[in-house]
């Protein structure tokens, strides 16, 4: 062979420098061909042209992502590109495209990505930001003692309707003027979950526990910020922000207040009594060290980090939505005179109970539309493929950052009558009957579904029917009922823009 080239080369006669061409054009052609045919059976979703280094940074609104991105997928289509930076992300919009991503493809799309702060804040422990086998056995660990906790058992109906005696006892003494809701929206549903997880309840005015509500709240919001979106982009340029550090101030402080908490569990703990998820947990603890397991996943991080994102997910996304909830009673009274005339005819001034909501049809169709318009998650926690996948026609490679956009299923014009209103009947029948939708996905889907989904769905309802029973929402003297902004502020999640409401006590409106 090397004879041949020396001989080749040697030769300069037209002839051969021809022959050499023709070579060279035929490779170079067999190469582009090669090329073009590899990329056409791999054909990535299409996307915005991204410019070097900042991506599609100039083409997001990065307060509201979301509508950049629905406004996006109209162009692109339902499966499409954008780069964040340098990194490559494929956004699924619409109901068809999130729904076989997340259920028909769960394992290929079932994987967590985790963004600079989230590993800087979790470090791979607890549920909603790990991935492997420690996910999964904790995972399986939160669902089973969610389950023997609380969702659909007596103990945590009890324990809800507890909590709304406490609550509404703070309405009461606001004797129908304007106030925030926020704050004692907030303790009730923290309660919640804190008994379950605890064993026990707070009082509103403890320090501690209005610290990590307090906490809890402010750092959800500051991840949605422009500032920790840019370090998730340029994690090395960009970790000086000053919201960064009020996060990883945050988490010590956080941690410090679990730990103080769990040590209290831990020297009170009774192997053969659970009080909560904490005392399961530090009993399996026990068992492994006894046992000398190996690399168990029953460890302290874990059990700090289950514990603290079962705290901020309980606490956040179920209070935001009861507040959302309000404040639609308020804008839209009419809707409100009906819930309260359903409630008034099929349960009287008896405490309204889990089981009457099949004979609420109207209440419950208006807890589920204030769900889907509210929109509380926007864009689900983004997801990673576990594997190559094709989906759709296209290509997605193992690693990909995915974002299922959640808002583009909860008001997908294809699926929903009116998808930009307030309407109830979107749950209805034309018998008035309520109706599930399958488009209703404001807890995601798949394997990284909302494991609390049970338990949040039972407390907004006791919540919101045991407030509609005792109070009229109003909005304050002077202020109309359009007047009432719908325009959510800022954040992680969709929190309503701070407001006031007044609470007027129902047996004071029939009084008069």
């Amino acid at each position: 062979m090397l004879v041949f080239q020396f001989s080749l080369l040697s030769m300069e006669t037209p002839s051969t420098s021809t022959f050499l061409g023709a070579v060279v054009l035929l490779l170079v052609l067999y190469l582009v061909s090669n090329s073009l045919t590899r990329r056409e059976l791999r054909k990535v979703p299409p996307g915005p042209s991204p410019l070097p280094l900042l991506g599609n940074l100039l083409q997001l609104d990065l307060k509201r992502p979301y509508v950049t991105l629905c406004e996006l997928s109209k162009k692109h289509g339902s499966v499409f590109t954008v780069y964040l930076g340098t990194s490559r992300v494929v956004v699924l919009a619409g109901y068809k495209a999130v729904k076989e991503a997340l259920v028909n493809h769960r394992e290929e799309f079932g994987d967590r990505d985790i963004s600079p702060i989230f590993y800087d804040l979790n470090h791979g422990h607890g549920i909603l930001f790990a991935n492997g086998e420690s996910w999964k056995e904790m995972r399986r660990f939160a669902l089973t003692n969610l389950r023997d906790f609380g969702m659909g058992k007596q103990l945590s109906e009890h324990k809800i309707l507890e909590e709304c005696q406490y609550l509404m006892e703070v309405f009461e003494k606001h004797q129908g003027k304007p106030f925030d809701t926020a704050s004692p929206v907030n303790y009730a549903t923290s309660n919640i979950i804190s008994a379950i997880v605890y064993g026990s309840r707070f009082e509103y005015n403890d320090p501690q526990f209005m610290s990590m509500v307090e906490r809890s709240n402010e750092s959800i919001s500051v991840v949605g910020s422009v500032q920790i979106q840019l370090y998730n982009m340029f994690p090395r340029l960009v970790s000086w922000t000053k919201k960064r550090q009020l996060l990883l101030n945050n988490l010590t402080r956080t941690v410090r207040d679990v730990k103080e908490l769990i040590l209290h569990l831990k020297d009170t703990l009774h192997p053969q009594f659970c009080r909560g998820l904490v005392d399961c947990f530090l009993i399996q603890m026990q068992k492994d060290e006894e046992a000398c397991v190996k690399d168990t996943h029953y460890n302290e991080k874990n059990l700090i980090f289950t514990v603290t994102n079962l705290f901020s997910a309980g606490t956040d996304t179920t209070a935001t939505t009861l507040r959302w909830s309000l404040l639609l009673m308020a804008k839209y009274p009419h809707i409100q005179d009906q819930v309260q005339e359903e409630l008034s005819r099929v349960v009287g001034s008896r405490q309204v109970r889990v089981e009457d909501r099949r004979n609420l049809p109207y209440t419950d169709a208006v807890i589920h539309e204030t769900q889907r318009l509210a929109n509380i998650v926007p864009l689900a926690i983004p997801h990673k493929t576990s594997r190559d996948v094709t989906f759709q026609g296209f290509f997605i490679s193992a690693g990909t950052t995915v974002i299922p956009l959640l808002t583009s299923v909860l008001r997908d014009e294809s699926e929903w009558e009116s998808p930009n209103s307030f309407n109830p009947s979107h749950f209805l029948d034309t018998e008035g009957k309520f109706i599930r939708r399958d488009a209703f996905m404001p807890f995601s889907a798949g394997s990284r579904a909302c494991p609390g989904e049970s338990l949040a769905r039972m407390e907004l309802f006791l919540f919101f029917t045991s407030l509609l029973q005792r109070f009229r929402f109003t909005p304050p003297p002077g202020v109309k009922e359009d007047d009432l902004d719908l325009t959510p502020a800022v954040g992680f999640t969709l929190t309503p823009s701070p407001h006031e409401l007044c609470a007027v006590s129902c047996e004071g409106i029939q009084n008069e």
